[in-house]
């Protein structure tokens, strides 16, 4: 078609230089209706697809191995590369809004460069049209993104437009499909999209499966629909025309069915479920509940606690206000101290049970040891050892570890400790 404009435009504007504008507009509307009219009447469109045909799709999971997924779609002459990022549940999007959330942690981002359709200009913010791609796609997987409480990760996906040719909005959310499972995010079902167009003619329609650019130009309609084998996630619908019946609109959705399943049977030729394992470069999430009375315990006075247990662990905590602790570790060595820890700030001591704690003072009277982190107790002078002592000093040193039982908490809940007693019954060297 471009190179049909460029020879009428040659052999005309040299004969009406004057005119150029009008050789352009009277060239578009004579190409309009030669496509539109070879389209509805012969049954032939510009590429030579049948009205219900799908252009070539190929698929590919796992091409960038440091990111948490992957994907490159390609149908026809668009294509799309996703890449996945998992993270914490504390790095999930901020919402400034009216709306009742005001967190988001399943993000969705399209960007549409000017290279994806040959062109040459800067790369600048997200425009409206970018906005609202990025939004269909996010939408069409919100239904199969899972819970919370299933999957407790915040999850980023971004998907880069490389080539253009109608429909990245519906690549997009078949390229995010392939990259969540291929990070191994248990989704409840793929998703697939495609666009539908329409060629209207009086009271004669016809449905195209699969539009190209040319085609979303020349045509009356673009209806996508995204979905599963089971329904329908997303549909957007932009017309041309006043509006359409029920017989386009039932046709159009069979049609785009089918083309869906295409699509999906391609997709599942490439990965048929999420894997089994996340990538070793996620962050592994262990979730554990706290009585929600405690959480004040695990935060500690001005954060102290927590930012003690992260230092010390190297994992990231998150903490709800049910009392759920979301421990985010490059490793499980790092989850299993920062679990320790956690486990043993919310513990509470019991009578006649024998603890290893760390003595962190001397009093004349006694020495002050920590059996749990942040619950010290006190073992009296007498009660030190199995014989008479003049000094604290000569038994114990800040620092030490001794092993102590817990003799008595009284109403205010101090802790009285004996390592006398466990001294006669052998059990401390």
């Amino acid at each position: 078609v471009a190179r049909v404009k460029a020879e009428i435009a040659e052999v005309f504007i040299d004969k009406y230089p004057d005119n150029a504008k009008d050789v352009a507009y009277i060239t578009q509307k004579l190409v309009k209706k030669i496509v539109r009219r070879t389209i509805s009447v012969d049954k032939i469109r510009p590429d030579g697809r049948q009205l219900d045909e799908v252009r070539p799709v190929t698929c590919e999971v796992g091409l960038l191995a440091r990111p948490h997924g992957s994907a490159l779609f390609t149908r026809g002459q668009t294509q799309i590369l996703n890449v996945l990022a998992l993270a914490p549940l504390r790095e999930a999007q901020t919402l400034d809004g009216l709306g009742a959330e005001d967190t988001k942690r399943y993000i969705h981002h399209y960007n549409f460069p000017p290279y994806s359709v040959g062109e040459t200009k800067p790369l600048r913010s997200p425009g409206r049209r970018e906005i609202g791609h990025g939004a269909l796609a996010e939408r069409a997987l919100v239904p199969v993104i899972p819970s919370e409480d299933e999957f407790p990760y915040a999850i980023r996906l971004v998907s880069e437009v490389l080539e253009s040719n109608g429909s990245s909005s519906m690549g997009s959310v078949c390229a995010s499909t392939l990259s969540l499972m291929d990070a191994g995010v248990p989704i409840k079902a793929p998703v697939a999209g495609v666009a539908m167009g329409l060629v209207k003619d009086g009271e004669y329609f016809t449905i195209l499966t699969d539009i190209q650019g040319l085609e979303d130009a020349l045509g009356d309609m673009d209806f996508k629909v995204a979905g599963t084998d089971k329904g329908i996630t997303a549909i957007q619908m932009d017309i041309k025309i006043d509006g359409i019946n029920k017989d386009i609109f039932t046709q159009a959705l069979a049609q785009a069915k089918q083309g869906r399943e295409f699509i999906m049977g391609k997709m599942m030729e490439c990965i048929s479920a999420p894997r089994a394992e996340l990538s070793k470069y996620a962050p592994k999430i262990t979730t554990i509940n706290v009585d929600p009375d405690k959480i004040s315990k695990v935060i500690g006075p001005g954060g102290k606690m927590i930012k003690k247990i992260v230092e010390e662990s190297g994992a990231k905590i998150d903490i709800d206000d049910t009392g759920r602790i979301f421990i985010a570790a490059v490793n499980s060595e790092s989850a299993y101290k920062a679990i320790d820890m956690i486990n043993g700030i919310t513990a509470e001591a019991e009578v006649d049970k024998v603890y290893t704690g760390k003595v962190t003072r001397l009093m004349n009277f006694g020495a002050f040891v920590e059996i749990l982190p942040g619950k010290e107790g006190l073992v009296h002078i007498s009660q030190l050892s199995t014989e008479r002592v003049e000094k604290v000093e000569d038994v114990v040193s800040v620092g030490d570890e001794i092993v102590v039982k817990v003799t008595e908490i009284d109403n205010k809940g101090r802790i009285n400790l004996s390592r006398k007693a466990v001294l006669t019954k052998g059990l401390s060297k």
